[in-house]
């Protein structure tokens, strides 16, 4: 498990860029979190740094929003399916959504307990609070393809500035 304090807006982007980053190529991932947590805040900032353009759309009316983006490591451009499972009353739901679409690279499902069985695993699970002006946050591989990407993570340099820019504005906050 790596767990963050993320002081402020900048702070949860650039976690949305590193993940965008370290991300497989294939990668599904469970956004947990209260409401006003920063899912979706955090979903926009991953998809910013996938290269999407125009509107990044919350889904929590839609259910689901589909995107595409450019990726070196796939044969064809990426596809991502952003979801907010908030509204659905029941996983059989799912199957009017067309989640099925091969095509898909990644999916960022918001509110996934709601989903059930009806999702797939998650290759990592992000747990959202908040904490003061900040957040909070915990990542936990669900595969093995979840574990060999918090090494990544951990192994970048901008992880690294995350930790030491996070540590120091807690400590300017709590120092008098």
């Amino acid at each position: 498990m790596i767990a963050l304090q993320l002081p402020d807006p900048e702070a949860t982007d650039a976690l949305g860029h590193l993940l965008a980053q370290t991300q497989p190529s294939s990668a599904v991932v469970h956004l947990h979190g209260d409401l006003g947590a920063g899912k979706s805040s955090l979903a926009r900032a991953w998809l910013r740094a996938l290269g999407v353009r125009g509107a990044i759309r919350s889904p929590t009316y839609t259910l689901v929003e589909h995107y595409a983006y450019a990726d070196a490591r796939l044969p064809a451009e990426g596809r991502a399916m952003h979801l907010d499972l908030y509204r659905i009353g029941d996983p059989g739901e799912l199957e009017f959504l067309a989640l099925d679409d091969p095509a898909t690279s990644l999916w960022l499902v918001e509110w996934p307990e709601r989903g059930g069985a009806a999702l797939p695993v998650a290759d990592l699970r992000v747990d959202l609070g908040v904490e003061g002006i900040g957040r909070r946050v915990a990542l936990l591989p669900g595969t093995q393809a979840g574990e060999a990407w918090a090494v990544r993570l951990a192994e970048m340099p901008a992880y690294r500035a995350l930790l030491t820019s996070a540590g120091r504005n807690m400590r300017q906050a709590t120092d008098p």
